[in-house]
């Protein structure tokens, strides 16, 4: 079995109903598979809110992640999106919801999500619009989110929004927009349609860049924007219409127990 064979056989593993019970993909899922007829409307923007929020909470162990996502969006009540532009962010305190993320940076997000569904009407707009220039990457949307964000804060920005300029993988932005892009079910959503999955790059962690360098696809040593560049360009000659793919491939290549053991 050759690299690309045993990526593959990894991915399709991984890439099951039952994974989703035990990812934080499972928080805006629940608003993707929630969706009605009385709020049809509004289920895209639940979905692109909680997604942005559970992948920027999503360090750490998995079942820290999840119970922390479950108190997160239990003070947002059944529509993220209309918590944001009612402005009930307003009557957070300040009390902590993960680690380092606290009410106020809920709130400081919350601001930011109001500018820009105000000046894009969606989150996928605001990335598409960035895409749209001859030369333009990923990284220029992922720019354009952390710039319009902190329009919304008086200028300021937030250690939870990392910025591409500085070299940062940006490892949490690129997961909430695999998330959201990536079209073959059923772990992720594919709900942008003006996105090509083409131009996503790996959410780069510290397993994922372990797994890839012992797998000989990665020789930079830091986890860092040069490196997602570089991950990515080898794993876009396996899959180059769809290579975000193999970021589920390569978490089950690490974690290797025995839930996730590929397929003789």
């Amino acid at each position: 079995m050759d690299l690309k064979q045993e990526l593959d056989a990894w991915y399709k593993r991984i890439n099951r109903q039952e994974f989703i019970l035990t990812d934080p993909v499972q928080f805006p899922r629940r608003y993707m598979d929630a969706a009605d007829s009385r709020r049809q409307e509004m289920y895209r923007q639940d979905v692109e809110v909680a997604a942005f929020l559970t992948a920027v909470i999503a360090w750490g162990r998995r079942e820290n992640i999840i119970r922390s996502a479950e108190g997160l969006f239990a003070r947002m009540g059944p529509s993220p999106f209309a918590f944001v532009m009612a402005g009930n962010y307003r009557k957070l305190q300040d009390r902590c919801i993960h680690r380092t993320f606290f009410e106020a940076d809920l709130a400081y997000f919350c601001r930011g999500f109001r500018r820009c569904y105000k000046k894009y009407g969606s989150l996928e707009s605001l990335f598409s619009s960035a895409l749209e220039s001859p030369g333009s990457g990923i990284w220029d949307g992922i720019a354009l989110f952390r710039e319009t964000m902190a329009a919304g804060n008086n200028g300021l920005y937030t250690k939870h929004i990392a910025n591409p300029a500085a070299h940062s993988a940006c490892k949490r932005i690129n997961l909430a927009l695999r998330w959201l892009v990536r079209r073959e079910g059923p772990v992720d959503l594919g709900l942008w349609k003006s996105v090509s999955p083409a131009a996503l790059v790996i959410p780069l962690d510290l397993h994922v860049g372990r797994t890839a360098r012992r797998l000989g696809l990665l020789e930079r040593k830091s986890n860092d924007r040069k490196a997602v560049e570089e991950l990515t360009a080898k794993l876009r000659d396996f899959c180059p219409e769809d290579p975000a793919k193999y970021d589920l491939a390569l978490f089950g290549m690490g974690v290797g127990t025995a839930e996730f053991t590929p397929p003789l």
